[in-house]
């Protein structure tokens, strides 16, 4: 028996399809940027999370990445030798190490998610306004729902 409300199992499939094949075009345009900047997937991923955060730890850096610690620190040596990121010490407790990015790792992840933001704006283009909104209706239920797992 079927649900009216939820999309058939093909439909899994072709979203499945969806998400994998305009995530494939999007990254590969990404990776284009990221070489130019010397940067890779991990990295720029660990910037963009920092870019949300005013600063972390190396362990808090470790699990968000899901990474061993000095995986992450390898990630961290390799972005602050480059300029985007930089260790201080925390006020309360001088051996913890706190990671927070510059202002030109900023400036990158702005820069790199502007232009996402543009081929993402360059495939709708043909989309009504009204198939846009439910698609970003349909968006945000499934980002609550994963995020809620």
């Amino acid at each position: 028996m079927s649900n009216t409300l939820q999309p058939e199992i093909k439909d899994h499939a072709k979203l499945a399809d969806f998400i994998l094949f305009s995530q494939r075009e999007f990254l590969l345009n990404l990776s284009k940027e990221l070489n130019r900047d010397n940067i890779s997937f991990a990295q720029f991923f660990l910037l963009s999370y920092l870019a949300t955060s005013k600063e972390l730890t190396m362990t808090d850096i470790a699990r968000k990445m899901g990474h061993s610690t000095a995986a992450a620190t390898g990630l961290v040596d390799r972005l602050e030798k480059l300029g985007y990121m930089e260790r201080t010490h925390a006020v309360d407790d001088r051996r913890k190490v706190m990671v927070r990015v510059t202002s030109k790792g900023l400036d990158l992840v702005s820069r790199l998610r502007d232009e996402l933001q543009h081929q993402i704006a360059d495939a709708m283009t043909e989309t009504s306004a009204t198939d846009a909104a439910s698609f970003m209706t349909s968006y945000r239920t499934m980002d609550t729902s994963i995020a809620s797992k």
